[in-house]
């Protein structure tokens, strides 16, 4: 290990998750995620060791900053979710003593024998698999401000016109 690593408070040790009391480490993050334009985030998290697994789980709030697919412009997008990830100690391939029920939406990620965890890097993908796929500032964002009724946003092709008129015989 470097020891730019080890001073990193980002980076977990297991060993200090089996040390802990309960086997259990609280973890508080609030800060940038700079690889996201203007992503601030909380997280409070629980690392637990459970025996050949180890569980994270805790709340993540903040904002990010996004770009409108409809208008281009920048808007800010507020997220809120808890994370619950589970962490293999050992490679997937080997025969663990204890089974793990897995919930919907849940995945195991592989340690592979490493002796660490980074939670900064949990958080960066926690936050990019929350973001919407469709990213949409709102409709008064993207015209300027101004206010469009139902009655505006309506489409009248009147090429359409003649199916109005259509009457349906039935038997």
């Amino acid at each position: 290990m470097h020891n730019s690593e080890k001073d990193n408070p980002n980076i977990i040790e297991i060993e200090d998750i089996e040390r802990a009391s309960n086997k259990t480490l609280h973890y508080k993050f609030d800060g940038e995620i700079e690889e996201l334009e203007g992503c601030r985030l909380k997280a409070e998290l629980d690392i637990k060791s459970l025996g050949d697994f180890i569980e994270v789980k805790g709340p993540i709030s903040g904002v990010v900053t996004l770009e409108c697919d409809r208008c281009l412009n920048k808007f800010d997008y507020e997220f809120d979710f808890d994370i619950d990830e589970t962490y293999a100690k050992h490679s997937l391939y080997d025969e663990y003593s204890q089974e793990v029920e897995l919930k919907s939406g849940q995945f195991i990620t592989d340690l592979d024998g490493a002796k660490e965890i980074d939670i900064y890097d949990l958080l960066y993908q926690s936050v990019i698999l929350a973001l919407p796929n469709k990213k949409v500032c709102g409709i008064n964002n993207c015209n300027e401000g101004l206010f469009v009724s139902d009655e505006d946003m309506e489409v009248h092709d009147e090429r359409m016109d003649v199916f109005k008129n259509i009457q349906i015989e039935r038997k």
